[in-house]
């Protein structure tokens, strides 16, 4: 295969991102949030990725076992991370301002991580071959960076519904919710991680797993945008 410039791989690289970023914003189709209030976010999700990685890579010198680390440790660590983002820098704004303002910034927090990661992931896979850099832009740009978006959106749409409840129920909506997110992502893990040793992982993920993410996020999406009608 001809090589191709690192810069160029770069931007492919940064595409799935951008692209999901882009989707997820205009599925808010009534009052759509202040475009560069979005950036903001979809960068802080970046630079989240620094301390994210600091503390999995410390985490990981105390526990050996891969399993461990992707199944429980990255979900937990990955969304709690991305959930900081939105809630501290976000939550409080006067933007957010309806159940749907949640699963979007969730969404931006998350890809904004997911972009930094696939760099990483395609570059790394440069080293070896274009080639390999080339089938994992496609699966991750297919799976893995839309799935960091519908993961958060579960603890999104919880901030969503939370900022317009009465405060006591608020922590336990949140709660229930970034719970949701890290089991789905554990799951998620899992399946990739058993898809080498067991045939019917692979199935379960791709005809199972994928599809209930989509059918979530999008019963979510729904759920926001008839409160907005309502309002």
């Amino acid at each position: 295969m001809v090589a191709i410039e690192p810069l160029v791989l770069l931007v492919l690289a940064l595409g799935p991102g951008v692209f999901w970023l882009w989707y997820f914003y205009h599925r808010d189709k009534y009052e759509p949030e202040p475009a560069a209030l979005i950036v903001k976010v979809y960068l802080l999700g970046v630079l989240v990725t620094f301390p994210v990685a600091f503390v999995e890579g410390f985490v990981g010198l105390l526990i050996a076992s891969p399993l461990i680390m992707g199944v429980i440790i990255a979900p937990i660590v990955e969304e709690y991370g991305k959930f900081t983002v939105v809630y501290r820098f976000v939550y409080r704004d006067t933007e957010f301002d309806e159940p749907m303002d949640g699963i979007v910034y969730a969404a931006a927090a998350a890809l904004g991580l997911a972009s930094l990661e696939n760099v990483l992931y395609v570059l790394a896979a440069y080293v070896t071959s274009p080639s390999l850099a080339f089938e994992t832009l496609a699966i991750r740009a297919i799976f893995s960076v839309p799935a960091h978006a519908l993961f958060s959106s579960v603890w999104g749409y919880a901030l969503g519904r939370a900022r317009f409840t009465a405060a006591e129920r608020r922590p336990g909506i949140i709660f229930r919710g970034l719970a949701l997110a890290m089991m789905l992502h554990g799951t998620f893990n899992l399946l990739l991680f058993l898809s080498d040793i067991v045939a019917y992982a692979t199935v379960i993920f791709v005809l199972v797993l994928i599809p209930g993410l989509w059918i979530l996020a999008n019963r979510n999406i729904r759920s926001a945008l008839r409160w907005q009608r309502r309002r």
